[in-house]
């Protein structure tokens, strides 16, 4: 090894080092926890309130923004506490996801292994040879092919788990496949997922809170800081102060980072940030570009029906929560809810970076970006057909162009995210915009 490459890997573990000194973690019991001004940390308190009244006003309970592991924004809203409990919905997808690489860490089981060699057959409706081609890591990705259009989507009873598709051909947001996950950790380690849970997550990280039925759902519950101490065990790589509790470094990486090629922003049951195209529940439409293009691009999420939410920003050494009633406007996951709240906390940070993100910006563009009434398109040729699509995929407007500039007027659309896409019935150009009153 040259003295170059030995000064390179020495100074790398130095700055992982420093890194890792530079995370503050709570102590595991009580309500103590560092806090570090907004101001010292050359933020713009005076965007704070903006950010806080748009949250409140959207139904907010909780909200907490982390840096460097210290609380720098945490606001309760209305008879909620930092001591009341409220439901992750499916940011809790995440915690049985991370409760999974424990169990194979253990040697309980392998992502890689069939599921019926932890539930038996028939576990499912399908035909014996189409079961037997479903994997842990299928239920992880949500590739399991099983039909999601069945009535109950979260119905785990054999006779509602019917074939669609192989598996591993075919993305979609599955609610019972998951939830069976709870089941194959049971069995394959003898605990249930809450005492599983308890043993090797709660109890070295303070985390409070538990699995509870609802249906033949399983919700996590707990206290709004028990949450973003779990954003902040996964953006330290599932270390607590010095406890490597996920030492599985390459399933905690495969966790969080593009898990098959159907839908590159999911990972194991985390959305993903920054990549070129997603996918959302209930549509088997492939969006163009990134899932949250006010979020930095290596931020990921858990994300949870009616606004709870997780971001964890490895580059920002940041974690932000939010809890509460549904905002108005997402379903499964609030994707638009997200970025919104982003474009908030870009003014807090005094970021004066754009928020639209331009996937072909030489032959489209869209200004204003974020939206209030209208916006006008310019477009590199004469002729097109113009589309607006909501994020579910409807289509909302259709128009035809015979000039290269175009003003659509979008005073009957709600607050949300958009995709405009332009055809000239040889090329197809998209961009996403952003409307925010």
């Amino acid at each position: 090894m040259t003295m170059k490459i030995l000064f390179t890997f020495i100074l790398f573990l130095f700055t992982l080092n420093l890194r890792a000194q530079a995370l503050y973690f709570p102590p595991l019991t009580g309500n103590t926890w560092d806090a570090v001004s907004p101001t010292s940390l050359g933020w713009c308190p005076d965007k704070i309130d903006t950010l806080l009244d748009y949250l409140e006003s959207r139904n907010t309970k909780a909200f907490i923004v982390l840096k460097d592991g210290k609380i720098a924004i945490e606001r309760y809203f209305g008879t909620f506490t930092m001591d009341s409990v409220w439901y992750w919905a499916s940011a809790g997808k995440t915690l049985t996801a991370f409760t999974v690489g424990i169990a194979q860490q253990e040697g309980h089981l392998s992502i890689n292994d069939l599921t019926s060699q932890h539930l038996g057959t028939p576990w499912t409706d399908c035909p014996p040879a189409k079961e037997n081609m479903i994997t842990i890591r299928n239920q992880l990705t949500m590739t399991s092919g099983l039909d999601d259009g069945v009535p109950d989507n979260s119905c785990t009873i054999d006779t509602c788990l019917q074939y669609l598709a192989d598996a591993g051909t075919r993305w979609a947001y599955h609610n019972a496949p998951y939830t069976l996950l709870d089941s194959v950790i049971f069995y394959s380690t003898g605990q249930t997922l809450n005492s599983y849970l308890a043993q090797k997550i709660k109890v070295p990280t303070g985390i409070t809170g538990g699995y509870l039925p609802s249906g033949y759902d399983n919700v996590f519950f707990s206290k709004p800081r028990s949450m973003a101490r779990y954003g902040l065990l996964v953006l330290n790589k599932g270390n607590w102060n010095g406890n490597q509790i996920m030492t599985d470094t390459a399933y905690f990486n495969q966790m969080v980072n593009t898990s098959q090629a159907l839908n590159l922003s999911y990972g194991y049951l985390w959305w993903l940030n920054g990549k070129s195209s997603f996918r959302i529940p209930t549509l088997q439409t492939v969006f163009p570009g990134s899932l949250n293009p006010s979020a930095p691009s290596d931020m990921f999420a858990a994300l949870g029906k009616y606004g709870q939410i997780i971001n964890v920003v490895p580059s920002m050494n940041l974690v932000y929560i939010r809890m509460g009633n549904s905002p108005g406007s997402g379903g499964a996951v609030s994707v638009s809810f997200n970025d919104t709240i982003w474009q908030k906390l870009n003014d807090v940070f005094c970021n004066a970076n754009p928020v639209s993100e331009m996937y072909n910006p030489a032959q489209l563009s869209v200004f204003p970006n974020p939206v209030q009434e209208a916006f006008t398109i310019n477009l590199p040729r004469s002729l097109y057909d113009l589309a607006v699509y909501d994020v579910t995929g409807r289509l909302l407007m259709e128009k035809k162009n015979n000039s290269g500039r175009l003003v659509v007027n979008c005073s009957d659309l709600m607050n949300g995210i958009y995709f405009i896409e332009a055809s000239d019935g040889k090329s197809i150009f998209h961009e996403k915009i952003i409307l925010e009153r």
